[in-house]
C-alpha cells in the first residue's frame, strides 16, 4: 500500500486515534486533521517501527531495538500508557534533548547576519521559552521562528556568558576569483572588449556601422540585426567585441556599479571640429578609470578637416600622439568612406596584445550584464557579456540580486547558440526578474543555491540601505586618512568661467602631501551636473562647485549615492576647507540650508520700486527674511536678500512649493524670465571635537 488512514494505523499499533494525531503533529510535524487523514506509507513504517508495532518478526525487532534511542523509546512508551499530558511531556523531553546538546553549545558559538530564535536556543543548550524571556528583558519582542540580528543575538550570549563569532558567509564570487588563480595553467588569449566614446555629432555611431557593415553584415538580407548592446567582429582571425553603450555617461555608470568591463575605449574625435567639451569629459572619464585610449580622427573627408589641429589639442589633455613623440595612438579615418578602418581595427589588436588579456574557458562563467528589459513574450532577457569561463544553455545563474536557469541563449546576429566562451555577448532567457545594467554574474551548481543567494543579497541590499554609505567627505577626510581608508583625495571642479576652473585646479593639486594626494580628475565650465555626481560615485570624488549650482537631478542623484557637492564663491575658501580638511583642522561652524526655489515666468518694471518678477514656486518654499541667490544657466549671477513677497496683494511670510507669488530683490532689477531664485539660510551646527 502507498498510503494508509490514522484509524487504521492506530488500530494496528492499539493506540486511540487522538493519542496518535498528537505523536503525528507534535513530535513528527506531520499535518493532521482528523482520524480519516492518510499518511505516506514511508511515515506509518517509521512509526510502526518507533513504536514497535511494525508487523517484521520478532527476530527483527531485537535488533531495531538497539536502534531507537532513548527519546524515541520514551515517546513509544508514553504512547502505549495513553498519557494525554501530551505538552508537559514534550516539554520534559525536549529540556533533556537540549541537556543532551548542551555541551555541544559550550565554549564559542557561530552566528550570521540574522540567526532565528529557535536555533540561538539551540546553539546555546537553554530552553528557547528562557531564551524568550532574555531577548524581551533586552527590549526586543521575538516569537520562536523570527529572526533577530548579530548584535541583539550577541546581547543575548552575553547573558548567559557565552562567546560568540561572526560566521563569514560563502561567497560565491570569491570562490570563483580563486578558482581562476588556481587555474592559471588553463589561460587561454581571450578577444578585447572595446567601447566608443566621444562628443555627440562627431559620428560614434557611424563609425559603429561603418565597422558592423564592413566586418559582420557582408551579405546579410535585412541589413543590421544586432540588438543586443554588443556585437564581435573578426580581422586576420582575431575577434574584437565592441559594446554599443550610449558613452561616457554609461561607461563611468557600469562602473560605479564595480563592473570594469571594457579593456580599450575609442575616442572618437571630429577632424573639422577638434576636441569639444563632451570629449573632454570622456577623456577624463576614461583616465579615471585607467583604461587605455586608441583615438579615431573621423570625417577626414571633409574639406575643413585638420588632423594636426586635432593632435595640437589632444596634447592640452595629457595625450600626445605616437608621430609626436607621445604614447597615444591617433588613426586618422572615415566612417563615410570606410578609409583606414582595418587600420583602427589592426591598432585595436596590438593593444590588446600589448595588454596580454587572457581568460579560462574551462571554468564557470562570469561576466556583466550589459542591457536588460522585460520582454512581453519572452520574459526577462538579459544581455550579458562573459569575461570568464564558458557559458552553456542550462546553466544556474546567479546575477546581482536574481536568479534563474538559462533556458535559451542567443548571440549578436540573433542565431540560437548552446555555448559561449570569454568576451562574447550573449542574450539570455529565463531569468526571475530583470537585473540591473552592469550587475556582476556568475554560473552556480544548482537553481535552488542560486535562489538561496539571491535571496541573501536581497536582504543584504535591505540592511546596508539602511546603512551611511562610507564615502569621503571633506568632515571626515582627516579621520579616514589616519585609517588608511584614503590615499589619494579625488574631486571634481566646475565653475562659471575656465579661467577659475584652471586656478582651482592648480592650487588643490599642489596640496598634495607625502599622506595624501589631491586628484582633480574632471574640470569644466557651466552647473553641476548628474553626469558630475555619477563620475563622482564611480571615483569616490567630492564635487567642487565655484559659482555655479547643482541641478534637481544633480541633487537628488548625489543624496542617492551619498556623493559630496561643496559650492563656493570664493576661491580661497575652497582652497582652505581642503586643506584644513587633510590636516584635521576642518571645523564648519555654518551649515546652508537650501529652503526652496522659484522659477521667474514674468517680469513688471515699476517706476520708483524697480523690477517685480512673477514667480511659480518648484521646489521647497521661499521665506521672506532669507538669503536668496539669483541663478541664469546654472550659474549664479547675484546674491541678495528679498526686498519684497507678496501672495496677490498681500505680504506673505513664506510661499511653498506649487504656489505663485510676486517678489522684488534688494540692489537687483535685471531680472529675466527662466532665472532661478533660490531661497537658502545658514544654520549654525556645533562645533566637532577631533
Amino acid at each position: 500500500m502507498s498510503k494508509i488512514r490514522v484509524y487504521e494505523l492506530a488500530k494496528e499499533l492499539n493506540v486511540s486515534s487522538k493519542d496518535l494525531i498528537n505523536l503525528l503533529m507534535d513530535e513528527f510535524s506531520i499535518e493532521v486533521k482528523n482520524h480519516m487523514s492518510v499518511i505516506e506509507d514511508e511515515d506509518a513504517e517509521l512509526i510502526k517501527e518507533l513504536l514497535g508495532g511494525s508487523s517484521d518478526s520478532s527476530s527483527e525487532d531485537g535488533e531495531k531495538k538497539t536502534i531507537v534511542d532513548e527519546y524515541e523509546d520514551e515517546l513509544a512508551e508514553e504512547l502505549n500508557k495513553g498519557v494525554r499530558k501530551k505538552k508537559k511531556t514534550k516539554k520534559q523531553l525536549e529540556q533533556e534533548e537540549i541537556e543532551r546538546n548542551a555541551e555541544a553549545a559550550s565554549g564559542v558559538i557561530e552566528i550570521g547576519e540574522t540567526i532565528t530564535v529557535k536555533e540561538l536556543s539551540e546553539k546555546l543548550g537553554k530552553p528557547s521559552n528562557d531564551v524568550i524571556r532574555t531577548l524581551i528583558f533586552t527590549g526586543v519582542m521575538a516569537a520562536l521562528n523570527q529572526e533577530i540580528d548579530f548584535n541583539t543575538a550577541e546581547k543575548v550570549c552575553e547573558k548567559y556568558e557565552v562567546l560568540v563569532a561572526r560566521k563569514e558567509e560563502n561567497n560565491e564570487l570569491e570562490e570563483f576569483e580563486e578558482e581562476v588563480e588556481a587555474s592559471e595553467e588553463n589561460l587561454e588569449k581571450r578577444p578585447p572588449i572595446v567601447t566608443v566614446m566621444g562628443h555627440v555629432d562627431h559620428g560614434k555611431t557611424s563609425l559603429l556601422d561603418a565597422i558592423r557593415h564592413a566586418k559582420v553584415t557582408v551579405g546579410e538580407a535585412g541589413g543590421i540585426t544586432q540588438h543586443i548592446g554588443a556585437y564581435t567582429v573578426t580581422l586576420n582571425g582575431e575577434k574584437i567585441t565592441f559594446l554599443d553603450t550610449p558613452g561616457h555617461e554609461a561607461f563611468t555608470a557600469m562602473r560605479a556599479r564595480g563592473a570594469q568591463v571594457t579593456d580599450i575605449v575609442i575616442l572618437v574625435v571630429a577632424a573639422d571640429d577638434g576636441i569639444m567639451p563632451q570629449t573632454k569629459e570622456a577623456i577624463n572619464h576614461c583616465k579615471a578609470a585607467g583604461v587605455p585610449m586608441i583615438v579615431a580622427i573621423n570625417k577626414i573627408d571633409r574639406p575643413g578637416a585638420n588632423i594636426d589641429r586635432v593632435k595640437q589639442e589632444l596634447t592640452e589633455h595629457g595625450l600626445v600622439a605616437e608621430d609626436w613623440g607621445g604614447d597615444t595612438i591617433c588613426v586618422p579615418v572615415s566612417a563615410k568612406t570606410g578609409e583606414n578602418l582595418e587600420s583602427l581595427l589592426e591598432m585595436v589588436i596590438l593593444t590588446s596584445e600589448m595588454q596580454e588579456l587572457q581568460a579560462d574557458p574551462n571554468r564557470k562563467g562570469k561576466g556583466t550584464v550589459i542591457e536588460a528589459k522585460l520582454d512581453k513574450g519572452r520574459g526577462a532577457v538579459a544581455s550579458l557579456l562573459i569575461q570568464n569561463g564558458t557559458l552553456n544553455v542550462g546553466d544556474s545563474i546567479l546575477v546581482g540580486s536574481t536568479y534563474g536557469r538559462i533556458r535559451a541563449m542567443f548571440d549578436d546576429k540573433g542565431k540560437k547558440i548552446k555555448s559561449a566562451g570569454p568576451s562574447i555577448p550573449v542574450e539570455v532567457l529565463g531569468l526571475s526578474e530583470v537585473p540591473a545594467a552592469g550587475d556582476r554574474f556568475v554560473v552556480v551548481k544548482d537553481e535552488k543555491t542560486a535562489r538561496n543567494m539571491a535571496e541573501s543579497r536581497k536582504e543584504k541590499i535591505r540592511t546596508e540601505s539602511h546603512q551611511s554609505s562610507n564615502r569621503v567627505s571633506l568632515e571626515d577626510l582627516y579621520s579616514q586618512i589616519q585609517e588608511g581608508k584614503v590615499k589619494e583625495l579625488s574631486i571634481v571642479v566646475k565653475a562659471d568661467v575656465q579661467g577659475s576652473v584652471e586656478a582651482i585646479k592648480q592650487s588643490l593639486e599642489k596640496l598634495s602631501t607625502d599622506d595624501i594626494k589631491v586628484r582633480v580628475i574632471h574640470g569644466a565650465v557651466g552647473a553641476i551636473t548628474e553626469t558630475d555626481v555619477t563620475l563622482g560615485a564611480a571615483s569616490n570624488a567630492i564635487v567642487i562647485g565655484f559659482n555655479v549650482r547643482p541641478d534637481n537631478n544633480a541633487v537628488a542623484q548625489a543624496e542617492k549615492d551619498s556623493v559630496e557637492i561643496k559650492t563656493y564663491r570664493i576661491i580661497y575658501d575652497a582652497i582652505e576647507d581642503v586643506k584644513s580638511a587633510m590636516i584635521g583642522m576642518l571645523d564648519p561652524e555654518y551649515k546652508e540650508v537650501v529652503n526652496g526655489k522659484a522659477e521667474v515666468r514674468m517680469t513688471y518694471k515699476i517706476s520708483n520700486v524697480g523690477t517685480i518678477a512673477g514667480c511659480y514656486v518648484i521646489d521647497g518654499k521661499i521665506v521672506r527674511s532669507s538669503e536668496i541667490r539669483v541663478i541664469r544657466d546654472g550659474i549664479v549671477i547675484f546674491e541678495s536678500k528679498l526686498a519684497s513677497l507678496k501672495r496677490f496683494k498681500d505680504d506673505a511670510k513664506e510661499v511653498a512649493r506649487g504656489y505663485e507669488c510676486g517678489l522684488s530683490v534688494e540692489k537687483f532689477n535685471d531680472l529675466k524670465e527662466g532665472d532661478i531664485i533660490e531661497s537658502y539660510s545658514m544654520e549654525a551646527i556645533k562645533r566637532k571635537e577631533l
